[in-house]
């Protein structure tokens, strides 16, 4: 009689971190009836909890074996749904409604070149690579329009960031996932862990946040650029030697 108690509560267990991944939509939603509102010193705080659900919800999901448990469900398809919609389609409007975009058609113009680039970089099929990477700029829009508004960007320099972003979507780099990692995964972690703390605290400080602050957390974003383009660089060289020997040992014709 214990076996269906138990087989009950597992999957109890693996539909709550379904719903623990799809809070992300009503915090999707809030983004953007806020940001309409005016209301951007929440819009980020609701992008600082968006962020801790999608670095949680996968290490809940193997923990409790939610694919064995629920496999009729596809929790990888809900977590792309919920993270486009808080990591691009929400930062585009928040910039735009704002102000940090240009009004009218030339805003909306730059926001869906950036979403269109989103949609493409979410639907390939190596997106997540099988050795824990994404390939090309994994679309942190939110964290570019965090950096963006608490550093008072003019619409110049958001167009010319959100333009540059873009072209790296289609960039061949390997971007670090920081929970998945295998190279560097302590270090790794505990300075996402600090940078997500120093978020929280430049937005307490907000409107008028520390520079020293903003520029502490600047030292991770340059850690995680440099670590990714270390290891594609070190991968690359790897992968092109075995390729470069053979041919060098090969007889001539």
């Amino acid at each position: 009689m214990s076996a269906p108690h138990t087989g009950r509560r597992h999957r109890l267990a693996a539909l709550s971190v379904h719903a623990y991944t799809a809070l992300g939509v009503v915090l999707a939603l809030l983004m953007v009836h806020l940001s309409y509102a005016g209301e951007v010193e929440i819009v980020l705080w609701l992008f600082l909890a968006a962020m801790i659900i999608d670095g949680s919800d996968g290490f809940l999901a193997r923990r409790f074996r939610v694919k064995e448990v629920v496999p009729g469900f596809d929790g990888a398809l809900l977590d792309n749904i919920i993270d486009y919609i808080t990591y691009a389609f929400a930062p585009m409007v928040l910039l735009w409604s704002t102000g940090y975009l240009p009004g009218g058609w030339v805003g909306g113009a730059v926001a869906s070149v950036v979403l269109l680039a989103s949609c493409y970089q979410f639907c390939r099929s190596d997106a997540k690579t099988d050795d824990h990477f994404f390939l090309g700029f994994p679309s942190y829009w939110n964290i570019a329009a965090f950096y963006l508004i608490v550093l008072g960007a003019g619409t110049a320099a958001t167009v010319t960031t959100l333009l540059a972003l873009t072209v790296l979507v289609f960039v061949p780099i390997k971007y670090v996932y920081p929970s998945r990692t295998e190279t560097a995964w302590w270090p790794t972690m505990t300075l996402t862990t600090l940078w997500l703390g120093l978020y929280a605290l430049i937005l307490v400080q907000f409107p008028s946040p520390s520079l020293w602050l903003i520029s502490l957390s600047g030292g991770y974003v340059l850690y995680y650029a440099a670590l990714s383009l270390h290891l594609t660089l070190t991968r690359r060289s790897a992968e092109e030697l075995p390729s470069s020997s053979s041919e060098a040992g090969a007889p001539d014709s």
